[in-house]
């Protein structure tokens, strides 16, 4: 294990394994496309431990609230840590994180976008630390995500 996997079993967090889709749905890209130096990491939502998608599912501010919604965000950056420790083999080889897309499933009057997509940003730093885990960001409210995910971030990572 390298020092990042060392970094998780110290704070208690486990990586989900490969994301469990619903029956029938194929999704015909990478979870994570490698190009150079960098890694283009596609959208991520909650998982449970086993894989499957984590609910609650549906809109922040109507059936999610706030602290699920920052929940969801924790677990959605677990598993794309696990998306990335299966496509580089360890995590050690992230060299920073360069930019961050948070997208919120909210309700029409819901604005606290930034505050859900906190519960990402702060799991990262907290696991890479304030300078290999610093990041840009934006978080932003929408209609609807895919399977009534509450949460989906994508990312832009360097690596060695």
């Amino acid at each position: 294990m390298g020092q990042i996997e060392d970094r998780l079993t110290q704070l208690g967090l486990e990586l989900p394994p490969d994301l469990q889709l619903p029956p029938g749905v194929v999704l015909p890209f990478e979870f994570v496309n490698i190009q150079g130096n960098r890694a283009l990491v596609s959208g991520h939502g909650p998982q449970t431990p086993d894989g499957a998608i984590a609910g609650p599912l549906g809109q922040v501010g109507d059936i999610v609230t706030i602290e699920e919604a920052v929940e969801a965000a924790r677990l959605t950056a677990l598993s794309m840590l696990g998306s990335l420790q299966r496509a580089l083999g360890t995590l050690d080889r992230i060299t920073g994180w360069l930019r961050v897309f948070g997208m919120v499933n909210s309700s029409p009057d819901f604005d606290q976008q930034p505050t859900v997509i906190n519960g990402f940003s702060d799991l990262i730093i907290e696991v890479f630390g304030p300078d290999l885990g610093r990041h840009a960001r934006s978080a932003v409210g929408m209609a609807a995500l895919p399977f009534g995910l509450p949460v989906e971030v994508e990312a832009e990572i360097t690596i060695r």
